[in-house]
């Protein structure tokens, strides 16, 4: 009896010792960090690897070192011209200081919210309903940058502050569409004018070039005209130096003969006509007197 009663207690302090041992050792990830507080006094970091606590003694928290998210539901915001706008975004923060975090701040979730709400309201209610639409990324950085002077003195820093979604009044969002609408209208306009003026300044232009092409059709005609014309003048005048005074008395003999084939009783002759008959008559004397000799 008294045997079994001395294995049952040799197999509890077994089991004692087995609980000892594992809360005594504890393995750290490479992603987290233990913070080892002694008799209720921080004495910091510990890991990552194995760690040793003193048991009863040595009490750790432990902390995640990656980057988290954090969502914020949507917020109803005042601009500064009065118009209530939803606001949603995720705020992206990991921490840089285990101690602080745990030390510094109890909930860190819960105070990372109540401050991205408040902070959130202020920075809208300082910007106008469209600076709000148009400058997200303004908002985004100047979100952050509130956040992170806030955060800091837990140890926590915040990586980045990204909105979702802004949704204005349904009043607004009607203007807006109407906006839009019009602003495509326009831009479809512009776009339609434009077009009928390049088609324009295209007619224009081929009926420029068709224009100068004729002209110039016409120039190089005329030119060729022009040569061809002098050149026959050029021949005429050749054959004419060649002609004698001879040919010249049996052309105005062909013609009195054909004046005097016409039905007509009077003939009108200019006075420069006697000019013309001169070599004839000169001829005439000439065979007169051959004639004359050879009797």
């Amino acid at each position: 009896m008294e045997t079994i009663i001395s294995l049952v207690f040799l197999g509890f302090l077994l089991l004692v010792f087995i609980v000892i041992l594992f809360s005594a050792i504890r393995i750290v990830r490479e992603y987290e960090r233990l913070v080892v507080f002694r008799l209720g006094r921080a004495i910091g970091q510990r890991g990552p690897g194995l760690v040793i606590l003193i048991p009863f003694i040595d009490r750790a928290v432990k902390v995640d070192l990656r980057e988290q998210y954090l969502e914020i539901p949507s917020q109803t915001c005042i601009t500064r011209d009065n118009a209530p706008i939803a606001v949603d975004f995720l705020i992206y923060s990991k921490v840089v200081n285990p101690e602080f975090s745990v030390i510094q701040v109890q909930d860190f979730a819960g105070a990372s919210q109540g401050i991205a709400t408040t902070t959130l309201r202020a920075v809208v209610g300082d910007i106008l309903l469209d600076d709000v639409l148009a400058k997200r990324e303004q908002i985004n950085q100047v979100l952050r940058q509130k956040l992170d002077e806030v955060t800091e003195r837990w140890g926590v820093k915040v990586t980045s502050v990204e909105i979702r979604e802004i949704l204005p009044p349904r009043e607004v969002q009607e203007a807006m569409n109407r906006q839009l609408s019009a602003e495509r209208n326009r831009r479809a306009t512009v776009i339609e004018a434009d077009g009928k003026r390049q088609s324009s300044i295209m007619v224009a232009e081929g009926s420029k070039q068709a224009a100068i092409l004729t002209a110039e059709g016409e120039r190089q005609a005329a030119i060729l005209k022009a040569e061809g014309f002098a050149l026959a003048l050029e021949t005429i005048f050749k054959a004419a130096k060649g002609v004698d005074s001879k040919t010249m008395a049996l052309q105005y003999l062909e013609a009195l003969k054909a004046l005097g084939a016409s039905p007509a009783t009077k003939f009108v002759f200019p006075m420069e006509f006697t000019q013309l008959l001169k070599p004839f008559m000169a001829f005439t004397e000439a065979a007169s007197g051959d004639k004359g000799s050879s009797k």
